[in-house]
């Protein structure tokens, strides 16, 4: 069971190092290419975008084929685009590397939440997706600092030597130490079941949904603080980079803390309660930043804001996408492609409509902190805990 753990810590890992660890490494990755470095900025959304594309094809085929062929093929997909990005002499070559990039963090993200769902069930599953939120928290802090330390030595083209190293070892990993997960045989329905749609495995089923949707929402939160948060503080606030840098390492500090002490707040509280306290921390959220609008424009209470947004997405991630995958276990794959599609796609519409019809950046973090934390708990209200 362990090593399935780690396995998916490892692999889940892929996607913020693709994005983060060669962020240092811009400015001189445009000079050799002779590209502007606002031209490669355009690289984390070809990123994202192959990670989207093919989540949907990552997550059938890991119901169909199996989950470990799923992953060694992302792991692959990974390494080479990794080597390839790291050789690129052109921004169109470079692009292109990038997309494929994206392709194989994305079979590996799909299949590590329905490996999980595979060996582990209810609260055990909510704790350690709850502690992945923590280990990804890692990277945006560290993989700069190791991106910055390589660029010290050598040349820009060794970050991506790493990621597709990094990607060597989870292929390894797996070939050697992780069995097939998935099931064999499609559970019995129950026809005396009130809940057919559930028993069948459609996703077009209330709790699903409902669960979704919060966790759209909470995905919401969380990227809408950090695409705002640069423009509030360095914009508004001018704090410079370094002050900044300090000040997003400190938050993540307790977004950590927050993810590796869930198994024990788990073990102490009903799930429920802990859903119910994120959304309180959004609304308190709302309600500060309200204050901050009407003139108290005071710099801790915007950190207590950050921080607290942090905080409510830790308590919230695990405990809700354990309970949107509870209903699936052959279908286990598709469920996750679909929960993280929903998410990304979600946030990035709220930010880009925000962004064109003219709201200021604290404006659109309270728009979506109230929104979320009154219909959370609406829907947690009416839709309540489906057992295992």
């Amino acid at each position: 069971m362990r090593r399935y753990i780690i396995f998916s810590f490892w692999i889940v890992l892929m996607y913020p190092l693709g994005v983060d660890l060669h962020l240092t490494g811009l400015p001189r990755i445009a000079a050799d290419l002779n590209a502007a470095e606002s031209a490669l900025h355009i690289a984390f959304s070809v990123y994202l975008a192959g990670m989207a594309s093919t989540m949907l094809i990552a997550g059938w085929c890991a119901d169909h084929i199996g989950r470990r062929p799923v992953a060694l093929a992302g792991a692959v997909i990974f390494a080479l685009a990794s080597v390839a990005a790291g050789s690129a002499t052109t921004t169109t070559f470079f692009l292109i590397a990038r997309f494929a990039q994206g392709v194989g963090a994305g079979f590996c993200y799909v299949v590590t939440f329905a490996l999980l769902r595979d060996v582990l069930s209810g609260q055990a599953r909510a704790k350690v997706l709850s502690m992945m939120n923590g280990i990804t928290c890692i990277a945006p802090v560290l993989a700069p600092v190791i991106g910055f330390i390589i660029l010290l030595y050598f040349h820009w083209s060794v970050m991506f030597y790493v990621c597709a190293a990094y990607a060597l070892v989870s292929i390894i990993f797996c070939l050697c130490f992780i069995k097939e997960t998935r099931p064999k045989k499609p559970p019995q329905t129950d026809k005396n079941s009130n809940d057919i749609k559930v028993a069948k495995e459609e996703f077009l089923n209330t709790f699903f949904l409902t669960r979704l949707a919060i966790s759209c929402l909470g995905m919401g939160v969380i990227l809408t603080y950090v695409n705002v948060s640069p423009m509030i503080l360095m914009g508004q606030m001018q704090f410079t980079s370094g002050q900044f840098s300090v000040a997003m390492a400190l938050l993540a500090v307790v977004s950590m803390s927050i993810s590796f002490s869930m198994p024990k707040i788990i073990t102490a509280f009903n799930s429920r309660s802990v859903l119910y306290t994120a959304l309180g921390l959004f609304l308190l959220n709302a309600l500060l930043l309200g204050i901050f609008l009407c003139g108290a424009d005071y710099v801790a209470l915007l950190l207590v804001v950050f921080g607290l947004c942090g905080a409510g997405f830790s308590l919230m991630f695990g405990i809700i996408m354990s309970q949107a995958l509870s209903p699936f276990v052959t279908r286990a794959g598709m469920a996750s492609s679909v929960l993280a599609i929903s998410q990304l796609s979600f946030a990035s519409a709220y930010i880009w409509i925000m962004a064109q019809t003219g709201v200021p950046s604290v404006t659109m973090l309270f728009i979506i902190l109230l929104t979320t934390s009154l219909a959370g708990a609406i829907l947690l209200k009416r839709y309540p805990d489906r057992p295992e």
